[in-house]
């Protein structure tokens, strides 16, 4: 069975992936191959908690659906784009299977939201 999450856990959940994203671009924006993929990463795996704040604000259904969809864009540009990390620095994959595990049960969640979130505003 799965537990419900609250906003405010999965705010914290998004704040504790951005800061390990953060950790992630830090640690291999120093190689020369993966300069660039630092700081795609660091861009979309930050923007998840951030547009969520912003959702919690929504000034509509609509809106809120709207930067909730963002947020599910951003989580997926993120897992990408560990993907490819992974196949350039099999050094790290223990680091990156984790966050890319993280990754997807963000995605889950936000897909799941948005659908409630959708079903709710037709009622």
């Amino acid at each position: 069975m799965k537990t419900k999450l609250n906003a405010p856990a999965l705010d914290n959940r998004l704040i504790e992936f951005a800061a390990k994203i953060v950790k992630l671009a830090d640690s291999i924006s120093k190689i020369n191959s993966t300069k660039y993929l630092s700081n795609q990463i660091l861009r979309s795996g930050t923007a998840p908690a951030l547009n969520y704040g912003e959702a919690q604000e929504a000034e509509s259904a609509a809106d809120f659906i709207h930067k909730m969809k963002i947020c599910l864009k951003e989580l997926r540009e993120t897992f990408n784009c560990l993907k490819i990390i992974d196949l350039v620095l099999e050094e790290k994959q223990n680091e990156l299977d984790l966050l890319k595990k993280e990754n997807n049960e963000l995605i889950s969640i936000f897909v799941a939201s948005v659908k409630t979130a959708r079903r709710n505003k037709e009622k």
